[in-house]
């Protein structure tokens, strides 16, 4: 569960599938951080201080493995799953005209929100390095399917907290230039020690399958709403040219390289991530709250 608190005010909600935590900063245009596999909200615990001094930051930590409170049993949490509970957040929280941001899976689940034809909440899109088309898990990291077998995400949560580890590939190593700080890795990782997340992850990872991209793909044509699609310039995961591909479906779609970046661009650039959310809120319609008197 995210722990900085730089995120903001700490809540918890109930929904169909289980009790999710989210975290809540700042006032004016509503943003919607959307984190990945085997992390949170304290993925964005460096872009949301950037930016919630004039937006409303709503920082989830869905279950993907990185989070603290098991879900429901039998609780859908494929990837359709997945977006239809960011919707029922969304819905339960009251948020209007919000910016969704989506990073690696998160980035395929906001796909699959878009795809699904609900817009009226949904104002604008942000997409950095993600899951999209013929990748939903990238190939480099295929072992990460053992987490589906009993026993596995527990061994794998030790591994990972080890620093040598968190720099190969099948840990964090190709997908951010930083090393963790242990906080944050045991925030990530320290759910696993609950045999009911444990359950999640393996229901998610499941539930990994690029059908769900591909037919999102299909559809994202018919979302006519404004995106900037934010891609890692040295991305070793997701490949450049599905982030060009992914703004060119877009019918307001924009795309951008994010210089010096692995494909968690929250953790390497947060600073220049933060400025793009923040230029395209604004230029798209996003009013800023007034600076107090």
């Amino acid at each position: 569960m995210s722990v900085s608190p730089g995120l903001g005010v700490g809540h918890e909600v109930d929904l169909s599938a289980g009790r999710i935590a989210y975290r809540e900063a700042g006032s004016g245009p509503a943003v919607v951080f959307v984190h990945g596999l085997l992390v949170n909200g304290d993925l964005w615990r460096a872009v949301v201080p950037r930016l919630s001094d004039s937006h409303h930051c709503i920082t989830p930590d869905l279950p993907l493995g990185g989070h603290a409170m098991p879900m429901r049993a039998g609780a859908d949490l494929s990837p359709p799953g997945q977006a239809r509970l960011l919707a029922e957040l969304i819905d339960r929280l009251d948020l209007r005209d919000i910016t969704l941001v989506g990073n690696d899976t998160g980035g395929a689940i906001v796909q699959l929100l878009m795809a699904g034809g609900d817009h009226d909440r949904i104002a604008r899109v942000v997409l950095t390095s993600c899951d999209c088309f013929d990748i939903f898990l990238p190939r480099i990291f295929a072992p990460l399917r053992l987490l589906a077998v009993p026993g596995v995400a527990a061994v794998a949560r030790i591994g990972l907290h080890r620093r040598l580890l968190q720099r190969l590939p099948v840990g964090f190593g190709l997908v951010t230039r930083s090393t963790l700080p242990p906080a944050i890795v045991d925030s990530y990782l320290g759910g696993l020690r609950d045999a009911g997340v444990r359950r999640d992850l393996a229901a998610v990872m499941r539930g990994l399958d690029r059908r769900h991209t591909l037919a999102a793909a299909e559809r994202l044509p018919g979302f006519e709403k404004p995106a900037l699609v934010a891609w890692a310039d040295t991305d070793r995961v997701f490949p450049r040219d599905h982030g060009r591909r992914l703004a060119a479906l877009l019918p307001r779609g924009r795309f951008v390289f994010v210089e010096d970046s692995l494909a968690f661009v929250p953790e390497d650039r947060p600073d220049r991530l933060a400025d793009l959310i923040g230029e395209f809120v604004a230029a798209n319609g996003g009013v800023a709250a007034a600076a107090p008197v």
